[in-house]
């Protein structure tokens, strides 16, 4: 975790560009891309399921392929910030062990990301149009809701199809085989491309339905995800920043439809006890 840190720290020094994710793809030959795809060796049985470990190790390499995308922003105080709120929210959750990390990468586009281990990222873009604390609280459950039902693990899987099995069975078994490296790269590209792709809209639907329990359980109004699908949903569908958010999401309208129908008044309560910090950090 430590190595993970590290380049956490060593990317946020990196000069800021617009979020490529092409370029985050053509870092895949680098060496340290590499040494995170061995993880798949490290499987025997193709039925064999992915330990915690290696989800951790998995997410550690993909999350240090997208932060070379886009750096993190060099705000220490946004940073920490983001992560006391992101932190609380996890300890809500049934895997409070993660090594959780979140962060606010340095691109206009409004988007988040979760990556398998616990690894969480919004984007500039989307930070700067929330307007209270609640909001990023229901944004990050959401995302913590991703990591916690797995949903990145599943659709690389899916994506692969047998090549995932192939993959996981063949490698141990032939460890000098210079496939090995490019059947494991097929895995990693795989999750990676993902970002560009989008999850399954259950699987939004279902981290919506999600992260408002656990922002509630954490003690936030739980209307702070509506509250920024609203925002969004305002948001003119022709700008460029919302381009890719659109095209991983199900729309916003949508998603508040059907979260309206789930939420009911069962959440009204703890909308009512929750007051609102006052300490929301508002970037200039």
């Amino acid at each position: 975790m430590k190595r993970h840190l590290l380049a956490l720290a060593l990317l946020a020094t990196a000069p800021a560009y617009a979020f490529d994710l092409g370029a985050a793809l053509e870092k895949m030959n680098d060496p340290s891309v590499q040494k995170a795809l061995s993880i798949g060796k490290k499987v025997v049985k193709a039925n064999t399921a992915i330990t915690e470990p290696q989800e951790i190790e998995i997410g550690n390499g993909i999350a240090a392929n997208l932060l070379g995308a886009a750096p993190l922003v060099k705000n220490d105080g946004l940073q920490k910030y983001v992560n006391r709120v992101g932190m609380w929210l996890a300890l809500q959750t049934e895997r409070p062990e993660l090594p959780w990390h979140f962060g606010v990468i340095d691109t206009p586009n409004v988007n988040a990301f979760a990556v398998p281990g616990g690894t969480i990222l919004i984007t500039r873009g989307l930070y700067e149009k929330l307007r209270n604390e609640s909001e990023l609280a229901g944004v990050l459950a959401h995302e913590i809701s991703h990591v916690l039902q797995k949903h990145q693990l599943k659709a690389i899987r899916s994506s692969l199809g047998r090549e995932w099995q192939m993959e996981l069975a063949g490698a141990v078994a032939d460890q000098k085989n210079n496939s090995d490296a490019k059947n494991s790269l097929k895995a990693f590209t795989a999750g990676t491309e993902l970002f560009a792709r989008g999850l399954d809209k259950k699987d939004e639907y279902e981290a919506d339905r999600m992260g408002v329990v656990i922002a509630a359980r954490a003690g936030y109004n739980p209307y702070g995800l509506v509250g920024s699908l609203q925002t969004l949903d305002a948001v003119n569908a022709q700008d460029g920043a919302m381009a890719l958010m659109f095209k991983t999401h199900p729309s916003p309208a949508k998603r508040l439809e059907l979260l309206s129908a789930s939420m009911e008044d069962r959440l009204d309560t703890y909308a009512d006890s929750a007051k609102e910090p006052a300490r929301f950090y508002v970037l200039k």
